[in-house]
């Protein structure tokens, strides 16, 4: 790894998530930080999935759709897609449990699931640009599928100026699998000791402290900018 100028980053404090009270949100290392890595949706992309289908069904049919509740629902096909399972084993998986009728508010889902692809989190973008100025490493690591990835990047800018992103649909692994962050580790040739990785998931913040990251539970720009001596 080139060296890099790190005057601008502070070292990360020891302190604890507010998602889990007494679970420190990193491992017990301080030391520069050499690298962070970002999850997409609710980190930097403001995601906004019901989006998909406004204007389109009644109110109550949307929250059909999405209720949490349903063993077999929303949760359960979006993990199917993001790890890479084909569209059509999808709908004929989701059809198997809710019936055609129900299956095409899916499928209307999935043709216009770029309006639920809804921007960038505020001060994000700002985020980015400071790290980089300051010679830090941006990467990207997401529960998401190609499509999607591909649509991001393709509207806005701060995708793109990631050095890399890793997508479980294309690994075929998700957050929070060891697998998968030791995989980015690797393929992004960085320090775990010196990176950082933010999701609003504490599950995936902690998987990636499992395998050796000093993963942050995700709260905002500003929380961001603390956690790593910017603010």
């Amino acid at each position: 790894m080139s060296e890099r100028n790190h005057e601008n980053i502070g070292n990360i404090n020891n302190q604890e998530s507010p998602f889990h009270a007494g679970e420190t949100i990193i491992a017990p290392h301080g030391g520069p930080i050499t690298d962070v890595i970002f999850d997409y949706c609710d980190v930097l992309l403001d995601w906004r999935p019901w989006r998909a289908l406004e204007g389109l069904y009644p109110q109550d049919v949307i929250d059909m759709f999405f209720d949490s509740a349903d063993e077999w629902g929303y949760d359960f096909i979006d993990r199917l897609l993001d790890s890479g399972v084909p569209t059509q084993d999808v709908l004929a998986e989701y059809s198997r449990h809710h019936g055609p009728a129900v299956t095409w508010v899916l499928r209307m889902w999935l043709e216009h699931e770029e309006r639920a692809i809804f921007g960038v989190l505020d001060g994000m973008e700002q985020l980015v640009d400071d790290l980089q100025s300051a010679g830090v490493g941006v990467w990207g690591l997401t529960n998401f599928t190609t499509e999607a990835v591909d649509i991001a990047h393709s509207r806005f800018d701060v995708f793109k100026r990631l050095q890399d992103t890793l997508v479980s649909s294309q690994e075929r692994l998700l957050k929070p699998d060891p697998a998968i962050y030791l995989r980015a580790i690797n393929r992004f040739g960085v320090d775990p000791q010196s990176t950082v990785f933010f999701d609003d998931n504490p599950r995936n913040a902690r998987g990636a402290r499992i395998a050796g990251l000093r993963g942050v539970t995700f709260t905002s720009a500003d929380q961001a900018r603390a956690v790593l001596g910017l603010s």
